[in-house]
């Protein structure tokens, strides 16, 4: 073999042992490069932008529990980057998650950094992303449990306030069958029947009131209306029952002024606050309605001096079917409702209701809704100036116009 191929003999087998070294260094750099992805703590490329752009609470933690991305809504959890995991129950989620193929999920408690702070109940869902980093996503589900929980006690509360009336009226019916000899009995029986039949069917209306004004997310029949509107409407509807039981009805405050709303919606509420305040309210005393005008707020307020309400009731006196007093609730034929009709209205106006009661000296709720200008034409707003008697039945009385 003369040089010429010798030299052609090594120069192939050097490109051959050159390829055969490259392969192996590529191979090597490939290998070191699974093994760093791995062992990398390093969050993927695009994986922050994905987070930035989700508005349930995410984040992506390593092996040590150790928060390495986190989406906006995390901070509202205390969640965020370069913190440890906090709580037992999120950390044993996230063991359980590594090393499978499929998500885990569980409900748990995670207390949450900002108002309110009590611990939410949440849902979190734990997927491995790479064999270190685990991507948890975390929806928060307090307020869905809770109106479910709601809905249940709603459907068991109703369930036990039909009852009474119904079965009431089947005994009575029942009664008046068996005295059909004794006309004296079966006046009386009528009476009682035809009293729970009413109170059936007052306590079928408002529980349609209540359900209406939770199912729906806006008002239908909203208009500019006049508050002077809502309170006539108001006062003048309860002035028998006002005269009734001995007790004045008084109007005041400032006259003109505007709210964006329904008017029967608005007219029940500020009703109900009134039938609540002759209701318990001592014969020769007075309920009064009065009407102010704020920095961009109408302000209703009604008075009674009557038997005023605990402090430990006073958070629960909105509650559905709720009674401070299940007694005088009971004579006078209440069914609970009223205060969370008036309490669901005013929020779906925008508004909200507050209450000031003492033991003894009465209670005053106010309505608080966001005032609109008066449409054009309208005269300015006027306040009263002194009080004068209404053209209404007798020991009902009102200001001046």
């Amino acid at each position: 073999m003369n040089p010429t191929q010798l030299a052609l003999v090594a120069l192939l087998a050097g490109a051959v042992v050159g390829l055969l070294i490259a392969g192996l260094v590529i191979a090597a750099l490939r290998a070191r490069d699974k093994a760093r992805a791995q062992a990398d703590g390093d969050v993927p490329p695009g994986a922050r932008e994905v987070l930035a752009a989700l508005d349930e609470a995410a984040l992506i933690v390593d092996a040590s529990f150790v928060i390495v991305a986190t989406s906006p809504s995390a901070e509202l959890f205390g969640l965020r980057e370069g913190e440890a995991i906090p709580g037992d129950e999120l950390r044993e989620l996230l063991r359980a998650s590594r090393g499978v193929s499929h998500s885990e999920t569980g409900t748990l408690r995670l207390r949450r950094s900002v108002a309110p702070a009590e611990p939410r109940l949440i849902v979190a869902r734990a997927s491995g992303i790479t064999p270190r980093l685990t991507l948890v996503l975390v929806r928060d589900i307090t307020e869905r449990e809770g109106l479910a929980e709601m809905r249940r006690d709603f459907v068991a509360n109703t369930s036990h306030e039909l009852k009474t009336p119904v079965g009431a009226v089947t005994l009575l019916a029942e009664a008046i069958e068996s005295a059909a000899d004794d006309p004296d009995q079966v006046r009386s029986f009528a009476t009682r029947l035809s009293a729970e039949a009413t109170r059936l069917g007052n306590l079928t209306s408002r529980i349609m009131s209540l359900s209406r004004l939770q199912s729906s997310d806006e008002l239908t029949e909203l208009r500019d209306v006049a508050i002077d509107e809502v309170i006539t409407s108001a006062v003048e509807t309860h002035a028998i029952a006002a005269e009734s039981a001995g007790v004045t009805l008084v109007r005041g405050g400032d006259r003109g002024l505007y709210v964006r709303g329904d008017v029967q919606v608005l007219s029940e509420a500020v009703g109900n606050l009134i039938a609540n305040a002759i209701a318990y309210s001592p014969p020769a005393s007075q309920v009064g309605v009065g009407v102010r005008g704020v920095t961009d707020a109408v302000e209703i307020a009604v008075s009674d001096r009557g038997i005023g309400i605990p402090e430990s009731d006073q958070q629960r006196v909105f509650e559905r079917f709720y009674r401070a007093d299940y007694a005088r609730s009971r004579r006078t034929g209440g069914t609970g409702l009223g205060l969370s009709i008036v309490k669901h209205a005013v929020q779906r106006h925008g508004g909200e209701v507050q209450l000031w009661s003492r033991p003894g000296r009465g209670s005053t709720f106010t309505i608080r809704l966001p005032a609109i200008a008066a449409p054009d034409g309208t005269p300015a707003p006027k306040k009263t100036k002194k009080k004068i008697a209404r053209a209404l039945p007798a020991r009902t009385k009102g200001d001046a116009p």
